[in-house]
């Protein structure tokens, strides 16, 4: 499966339960994975990897307590990545480093509270090497997520 391999071994099974309902395109490819009137995930056209929903990240972030697929914010940016704005590189402070730019990942602040999810733009080396411009394309934050 491939959320497995995207974001490690056991997770498909829980991130798409049984009962998931899956919206196909017109050639007959997943596009998003929705559980109870939820959507959790869609899939990259591209490449078919998926994006997470917020509620697709909550799951990924409870079942991986571990610091994997994680970008740690100072508490300075949290609101702000929480809103879903942009997450900069000079307020990392800490990042999984087996990620690769291009990667969905999970921001949290260091009390590893899951604040957004989004792509990772740069390599760990670079976000942490950087004092400036974006390190995460935030897609969605907690916070937005609450306004809907």
């Amino acid at each position: 499966m491939i959320a497995d391999y995207q974001f490690g071994k056991g997770t498909g099974k829980k991130l798409f339960p049984d009962g998931s309902t899956f919206q196909l395109s017109r050639t007959k490819r997943v596009r998003q994975v929705y559980f109870s009137g939820k959507r959790i995930a869609t899939a990259r056209a591209k490449d078919g990897f998926f994006t997470l929903s917020i509620e697709g990240a909550a799951i990924v972030h409870r079942l991986r307590p571990e610091k994997r697929l994680r970008v740690v914010v100072s508490e300075d940016a949290a609101p702000f990545v929480e809103a879903g704005k942009t997450a900069f590189a000079k307020h990392v402070v800490e990042i999984d480093p087996e990620l690769r730019a291009g990667e969905e990942v999970l921001v949290t602040d260091k009390a590893d509270r899951l604040l957004a999810t989004g792509q990772l733009l740069l390599s760990p080396a670079e976000v942490l090497a950087l004092d400036s411009g974006a390190a995460v394309d935030v897609r969605t934050g907690i916070a937005s997520k609450k306004k809907e």
